[in-house]
C-alpha cells in the first residue's frame, strides 16, 4: 500500500478526477479502475485465495497481461493507489510553522474521513485482507518503504534536516507501522470504531511520544 496505511486503506479507489488528467492518463487511470473494481467484486463473491489474475482479466475486459503490467502482483491490485502524490502535496501545503505531527493529523483526517464516506466497503475490504491474507499483510510491508521515502522528504524540508537522518527515518517508519496497525485494529475489531477517532487517537500519542524524546522533529 504505497500511501500512508490507515489513509489510503480507506481512501477511494478512484484516485485523482478524472477531469484533472490527459486523455492518455484518463484511459490508464480508467483501466486501473476497472481492474481494481472487478478485483473486489470477486474477492466478495468468492474470496481472495480462490480469484485468479484471468478472472480478474476477464471481469474488466481487459488481457492478464495488462493487468500485470498495472499490477505486478494480484496484491498489487488490492494495496497500490495513486493517494501518495496527493498526501505529499497536502503535507506540503500545510504552514511551514505548523509542528509535523499536526500537518499529518489534518492531512490523515481528511483522507480518512473523505475516502469512508465514500466507499466504506472497500475500505473494509482492504482492510480485513490485510489481517487474514498473509501474501496481502507481506506485499504491503514491502511497499511501505515508498510512503517512508515520501515522508522523510516532507519531513526533512519542514524541519531543516537531511531526508537519511536516523531521527527522521524513525519516526516516518514509526509512524507508517502505528498507522499500520491503527487499520489492522480497526479491521480486528470488526470495523465498529470509527477509524477517523482510531487514527487521531494513534497521532496523540504520536506526539507525546515524539514530543518527549530527544532530537524528535
Amino acid at each position: 500500500m504505497s500511501a500512508m496505511t490507515a489513509a489510503r486503506t480507506s481512501a477511494s479507489s478512484h484516485g485523482p478526477q478524472l477531469g484533472q488528467l490527459g486523455l492518455r492518463e484518463r484511459k490508464k487511470l480508467k483501466t486501473r479502475i476497472a481492474i481494481r473494481e472487478a478485483t473486489y467484486r470477486l474477492i466478495n463473491e468468492q474470496g481472495y485465495d480462490a480469484t485468479t489474475v484471468e478472472q480478474i482479466a476477464e471481469a474488466a475486459e481487459v488481457s492478464p497481461s495488462t493487468v500485470f503490467r498495472y499490477f505486478p502482483t494480484k496484491e498489487d491490485i488490492v494495496l497500490t493507489d495513486e493517494y501518495d502524490p496527493l498526501l505529499e502535496e497536502e503535507l506540503r501545503a500545510r504552514p511551514a510553522d505548523e509542528p509535523i505531527v499536526e500537518s499529518l493529523r489534518h492531512v490523515l483526517r481528511r483522507a480518512v474521513g473523505l475516502g469512508f464516506t465514500e466507499e466504506p466497503e472497500v475500505s473494509r475490504l482492504r482492510t480485513r485482507l490485510m489481517i487474514e491474507v498473509p501474501a496481502v499483510r507481506s506485499r504491503m510491508l514491502e511497499s511501505m518503504s515508498v510512503t517512508g521515502r515520501m515522508l522523510c522528504r516532507v519531513i526533512a524540508e519542514r524541519t531543516g534536516r537531511d531526508p537519511g537522518e536516523l531521527e527522521v527515518r524513525v519516526f516516518s517508519m514509526g509512524l507508517i507501522g502505528a498507522l499500520t496497525e491503527t487499520a489492522a485494529y480497526w479491521a480486528e475489531h470488526g470495523h465498529q470504531d470509527d477509524l477517523g477517532e482510531l487514527v487521531g487517537r494513534t497521532m496523540d500519542m504520536l506526539a507525546a511520544g515524539f514530543a518527549s524524546g530527544p532530537g524528535a522533529p
